[in-house]
């Protein structure tokens, strides 16, 4: 049956390790140039170990970084559309299941050894591909700080093998459903790219208990943001950064008792601040008008110390919702009828 299961399987096995060698060899080239990079910074310095000319680093390859983890985050979808979704649903859209069923080979045996097959080769593809993108830009990492971003935090060590897992369990059980190789294919890309917007957003903030840091909300600091007001014009402030953490939750701006600041004022200091002449910044004028009413926010985030809880804590609730859906499609391919 795994002889059976791996003829059925090696042209999709095939293209995905010449896929993975064309990306090794890219990677590869990227590691040494940002390594080369990184001894130039520091030879700059004199060998302090502190160097400061090593934040450069991250501004020169911040761009770069995010493609590599934009390449690298649709690989366990394709892995979960192309070799998941049409590993079952292939066969019982043509009836060949059915030859295998009726020599002595028991359907859960039959499912067992194709997820094991495709599953163990979707590990090793995405698992040898977030490596080398962990290793290639872990000196930038190093100086960025910003490891919890999104799109990165997905792109690096091991999240990126349970998604690829599930993708594939998923998949399997979507054709195991559908019975349709290009309908599951469809299925399974559109609910995983669901789920990876809903994980990042509404989970990863509270795998953890958060910290909280009430900040004063200087005309400085306003300034040191990337934006003012939310999508309904409530008087919030967006983008701000600590140091070494990730803010997952940002309250609106509050004056000195709590309460938040009133949307009369706050609409106020945006059309028509006092004209100060020696305000700086991007939003000039309308920070020093809000700084002047002693405002602050309270935040919650995340450590940069907890990475890898977040990273362990995740990707054990991708494997667990693996295993369920894995349970739920030896129940069905028992039950359902040939």
């Amino acid at each position: 049956m795994s002889w059976l299961t791996w003829r059925q399987f090696r042209v999709p096995a095939l293209v995905g390790v010449v896929a993975l060698a064309l990306f090794a060899a890219y990677v590869v080239h990227l590691g040494l140039d940002v390594r080369d990079a990184e001894d130039a910074y520091r030879a700059q310095c004199a060998g302090r170990p502190d160097c400061p000319r090593l934040a450069q680093l991250a501004v020169d390859y911040e761009n770069t970084s995010l493609y590599l983890a934009a390449l690298l985050a649709p690989v366990p979808g394709l892995l979960g559309m192309f070799w998941g979704a049409p590993l079952v649903a292939r066969e019982l859209e043509a009836g060949t299941q059915r030859l295998v069923w009726n020599q002595s080979v028991t359907r859960r045996r039959w499912l067992a050894v194709k997820l094991t097959v495709v599953g163990l080769a979707a590990m090793a593809v995405t698992g040898v591909a977030a490596a080398l993108v962990t290793w290639a830009m872990s000196p930038v990492d190093r100086v960025a700080d910003n490891r919890f971003s999104t799109v990165l935090f997905g792109a690096r060590n091991l999240a990126p093998v349970a998604y690829a897992v599930f993708a594939v369990v998923l998949g399997v059980l979507i054709g195991l459903v559908v019975r349709r190789t290009v309908p599951a294919m469809a299925v399974t890309a559109l609910v995983f790219v669901v789920v990876q917007f809903l994980v990042p957003n509404l989970v990863r903030p509270h795998l953890l208990p958060a910290e909280h840091v009430t900040l004063p909300m200087t005309a400085s600091a306003i300034n040191q943001a990337r934006g003012l007001g939310g999508i309904t014009g409530a008087p919030v402030v967006k983008g701000l950064t600590l140091p070494d953490a990730w803010i997952t939750d940002v309250s609106e701006l509050r004056t000195r008792d709590g309460t938040p600041l009133d949307r009369a004022i706050f609409d106020r200091c945006f059309t028509d601040p006092p004209r100060t002449g020696a305000a700086e910044g991007p939003f000039g004028d309308t920070a020093t008008c809000l700084a002047d009413h002693d405002l602050h926010v309270d935040v919650a985030y995340q450590p940069v110390a907890r990475y890898w809880s977040v990273q362990w804590l995740e990707s054990g609730c991708y494997l667990v919702l693996a295993g369920l859906l894995a349970a739920v499609a030896f129940r069905r391919v028992q039950r359902r009828p040939s």
